[in-house]
């Protein structure tokens, strides 16, 4: 299929600026620019900046020999080693608690840039290189039992809206050694090993807790090194204790800064929860804020993309920026109707790429971080319960203006019909242009 699709921004109806603005109260499935196959595109612009995409023809990485459930064949990512292999790895495991440190995955590798693939050993890259040529990730290890520790007071209960359970909130600071700091994975220069670490975090209103009977020990987010050397760390969960000494049981997002090479991590900000009931009429019972995805504009403004989606239903991203590295945000605005797992990617010649999906997969981008163009749709779908993927994506630069982009198909048809979950690989060419 071969399209012909102009895409102005700041010059045409399909701006962003009435998505980044808050939206209505209308949670129902609205398409974007369908580009399932190959896509060509012209821009005409009359008045600045404007923005040229060229999508290739995915391809296909690897598809299941079987039918597989929830968790399984999905939650894809990519990266590229220091000898330049890109390496594609996907979940094989159960979507759970009780699946976290079991790191089950299976595993490609690409030579050609993405265009070819081979079976491959998982392995770990570290996205995060450090000054001193050290590599770090984050390390979610097997949860803690919570029948084998003691607990101390409880300061609050929340609801699990996508298990209908329970979980149950600690001051950090007061919960058992085992049950405090963070694990770091590293690889110092010049070594062949990775080695575990535990981080301490100073952060005297952290709470944290357990679900399922289980206390896991675990961040979730992006790591970036600014100029000076220092990390910060965008994640969550996040509950903390407010000034009057109550604590919020929905999630936020945390900034943690490190200056010793993610040893330990001092608090730097947060992005509370603040429901927006003219954008999600459900905001109140949301689970909170999910999944942050930041990255640093050419401005060096800090720009946060955050999930609100949980067991109640599609639900709006939202955006918060800071202009402090991280120490005070925004209100957080909701500008895309649905949307989980939002990555962004900063490209060489300063386009800002994100890619978010659920239902279907959307990649959108901007100029500056602010305006939107409309989302351009990966996979065909029908509506907010066909699930055609698990919306999950990860994003790989490959140039100045290229990047890879990974995700699911649950719909692929094999050689012999029958549909099966795919992992697929597409390249994306974005620039910015002038007149």
């Amino acid at each position: 299929m071969k399209v012909l699709i102009i895409l102005l921004l700041a010059c045409t109806s399909l701006l962003g600026r009435n998505i980044s603005n808050k939206i209505l109260p209308d949670l129902h499935i609205k398409h974007g620019i369908p580009v399932y196959g190959k896509t060509a595109e012209n821009c005409k612009c009359k008045d600045g900046s404007m923005l040229t995409v060229k999508l290739k023809e995915p391809v296909v990485i690897s598809v299941a020999n079987k039918p597989e459930k929830w968790g399984y064949f999905q939650f894809p990512s990519i990266v590229k080693t220091p000898d330049n292999t890109i390496i594609a790895t996907w979940n094989m495991n159960e979507d759970d608690i009780e699946a976290y440190g079991k790191h089950k995955f299976e595993s490609f590798a690409s030579n050609t840039n993405g265009k070819s693939w081979k079976p491959a050993q998982p392995e770990r890259v570290g996205k995060t290189l450090l000054p001193n040529g050290d590599r770090i990730e984050i390390f979610i290890p097997e949860p803690i039992k919570v029948k084998d520790i003691q607990l101390p007071e409880l300061v609050g209960t929340g609801l699990d809206t996508d298990a209908n359970l329970p979980y149950y909130l600690y001051r950090l600071n007061d919960l058992p050694a085992q049950c405090q700091g963070i694990f770091i994975n590293r690889l110092k220069k010049g070594e062949t090993e990775w080695k575990v670490e535990r981080a301490t975090i100073n952060d005297p209103r952290a709470v944290r807790g357990h679900f399922k009977g289980l206390f896991p020990i675990g961040w979730w987010g992006d790591m970036h090194v600014l100029p000076d050397g220092s990390i910060i760390a965008g994640v969550y969960p996040d509950f903390f204790v407010s000034d009057d000494n109550v604590v919020d049981t929905r999630s936020g997002a945390s900034f943690y800064r490190s200056t010793d090479g993610g040893h330990s991590w001092n608090i730097q900000g947060r992005i509370g929860y603040i429901p927006d009931l003219s954008a999600d009429p459900k905001g109140n019972q949301r689970m909170g804020f999910s999944e942050p995805a930041f990255e640093i504009l050419p401005d060096g403004t800090f720009l946060c993309i955050l999930r609100t989606a949980d067991g109640l239903g599609i639900a709006p991203m939202f955006a918060s920026r800071s202009i402090d590295e991280g120490c005070t945000w925004s209100k957080p605005e909701a500008f895309t109707p649905f949307g989980v797992f939002p990555r962004i990617l900063k490209l060489e010649n300063g386009v800002v790429v994100l890619a978010s999906g659920r239902p279907g997969v959307q990649v959108r981008f901007s100029a500056d971080g602010r305006d939107w163009s409309t989302a351009f749709e990966m996979l065909p779908y029908k509506n907010e319960d066909d699930l055609v993927s698990c919306g999950y994506t990860g994003l790989l630069p490959i140039g100045k203006n290229r990047f890879l982009i990974i995700y699911s198909d649950f719909r692929y048809k094999n050689k012999a019909k029958e549909i099966r979950k795919a992992i697929k690989v597409r390249e994306i060419t974005v620039k910015m242009c002038k007149n």
